[in-house]
């Protein structure tokens, strides 16, 4: 049986974000004091990867007790009655960033069913592209829906296997979906965590004191002292109980291919994924691009925040004065919705500050870490402009987006992405900068330390660039035989 608590606010959109924004990061526990408390410390560490929506899950070896929440892991389980509110020596969470399916209550995560052989929490990150496919076929077979979210066709999916352990009926499920997905989940006496066949989502494998943890960057291990012990494989379903773990294939062998925009962008700096560390490579990043695309200036500023690796590597590479020519400020809310272009600029402001004393009658590059729809941009370099700069250069330390994702990251269909309907000369028109530049699609694999990009088989997931696609796309296949889109049919399941 589950307690369930929801607390519901409005959805808010700010209208100023022009960065890439990936749907969720998980956390999970088994057998420690106090697990809702250290998931807690985990989905703060991971509050980087979905800032609309938390959740969590536990068990206190009875009942599974869940809650859900629209904001900020801080505020909905900041408080001392936590323990109180979700007991247990097992838990999982979650923090959200909304796609497609919309900013509501009933699409947070972790979801929670009451199935045959006993309850199951499940959290995932990631989307599955036959969502829409598999959703359609299980409402035709009478299955009732109470989210837009691809969570609960999973655990339908496990509901109507006939398979006889949980195991089996999860890996049942799990052979009916395709995309990049990493999923934790919770049962009364099991800990499981299972990573897509391509490893596009990260998921890794921690150790406090000798207690198994998962999560999606190695940072939350930090946050909570475990030790890091590996990443879950692609295509690995690991189960972790009082025996210890398990580690299952359920899948045919594949080469994996890891997310490669999780360097570019979603990972915090401090995390290792798939072995490598973020900041490294992020600085080797800037020292490729200041090769590829060097530029006459007197100062390299970064584009905070996440432009600050790229932008040392390439004042480093070049010989450059590195300085930080735009202030944030980190204590700005969501809170704001800015209806007229007088208050939206005023909102840029309130976020970021131009550093007149390094700006002011210099030559200014700018490094930011990619360019999505080119506005936030705009804004900036005017910022720039009016601090005194002489000259504004822009380097995007990411090859040009070109391609929508369906694995998990809301990116914009490509007529709304800069990069796909321009060049780069009309770029740095539109963003009235002297000039403009990106790194190339090798030297990103360079940074990589991966070799030059295997075209037939290539390293890492990359059709943000490249238009390569790893895994088919049904739900957008059926869609346009319907001649219909895929974020349209969603707008119907989230209308109500």
């Amino acid at each position: 049986m589950s307690q369930m608590h929801e607390r519901w606010s409005p959805p808010v959109r700010d209208p100023l974000d022009d960065t890439p924004r990936l749907e969720c990061g998980v956390f999970g526990i088994f057998d420690v004091d106090q697990a809702a408390a250290i998931v807690a410390l985990g989905l703060h560490a991971l509050q980087h990867r979905g800032q609309e929506a938390c959740g969590m899950a536990s068990f206190d070896g009875q009942r599974f007790h869940t809650e859900r929440h629209m904001g900020h892991v801080g505020d909905a389980f900041g408080g001392m009655d936590l323990m109180q509110r979700l007991p247990g020596r097992a838990a999982i969470g979650h923090t959200r960033y909304s796609t497609a399916g919309g900013s509501f209550i009933r699409n947070v995560q972790p979801m929670f069913a009451d199935l045959e052989s006993g309850g199951v929490a499940l959290a995932h990150n990631g989307n599955l592209t036959n969502f829409l496919t598999l959703r359609e076929q299980l409402v035709a077979e009478g299955r009732i829906f109470q989210s837009t979210s691809d969570s609960e066709v999973m655990l339908h999916l496990i509901a109507r296997s006939r398979k006889r352990r949980f195991v089996e009926r999860l890996i049942d499920a799990l052979a009916q979906i395709e995309g990049g997905y990493a999923l934790v989940a919770i049962t009364n006496k099991k800990l499981i965590g299972v990573r897509d066949p391509l490893g596009i989502r990260p998921l890794v494998l921690g150790e406090l004191d000798g207690k198994a943890v998962l999560a999606s960057e190695t940072c939350a291990l930090d946050m909570i002292g475990a030790r890091f012990v590996r990443d879950v494989e692609h295509g690995e379903l690991v189960v972790i109980d009082h025996d210890g773990l398990t580690s299952y294939r359920p899948f045919p062998a594949e080469r994996a291919r890891p997310c490669i925009f999780e360097y570019v962008y979603f990972a915090r700096p401090d995390s290792m994924v798939n072995g490598k560390s973020v900041y490294e490579v992020r600085k080797r990043m800037g020292r490729r691009l200041a090769q590829e695309a060097p530029a006459d200036v007197d100062v390299v500023v970064p584009v905070p925040d996440s432009g600050v690796p790229a932008a040392l590597g390439f004042a480093q590479e070049a010989g450059l004065p590195y300085e930080l020519g735009i202030i944030r400020n980190h204590y700005v809310g969501r809170t704001f919705i800015q209806p007229t272009q007088g208050q939206r600029e005023m909102g840029v402001r309130m976020k970021l500050s131009p550093n007149r004393a390094v700006l002011a009658g210099k030559k200014v590059l700018l490094v930011d870490d990619s360019i999505v729809r080119g506005t936030n941009s705009i804004r900036v370099v005017r910022m720039v402009r009016e601090a005194g700069a002489k000259e504004v250069h822009l380097r995007s330390a990411s090859p040009p987006l070109k391609w929508p994702d369906f694995y998990g990251i809301d990116m914009p269909d490509r007529d709304k992405l800069l990069a796909a309907n321009h060049s780069v000369e009309e770029i740095a028109k539109i963003l009235n900068v002297d000039s403009m530049g990106y790194l190339s699609v090798d030297g990103l694999y360079w940074a990589m330390e991966a070799g030059p990009r295997d075209a037939a088989h290539p390293q890492f997931t990359d059709h943000y660039f490249t238009g390569d696609y790893p895994t088919r796309l049904l739900d957008r296949e059926i869609a346009e035989g319907r001649n219909e889109a895929v974020e349209r049919q969603l707008s119907f399941l989230v209308g109500a």
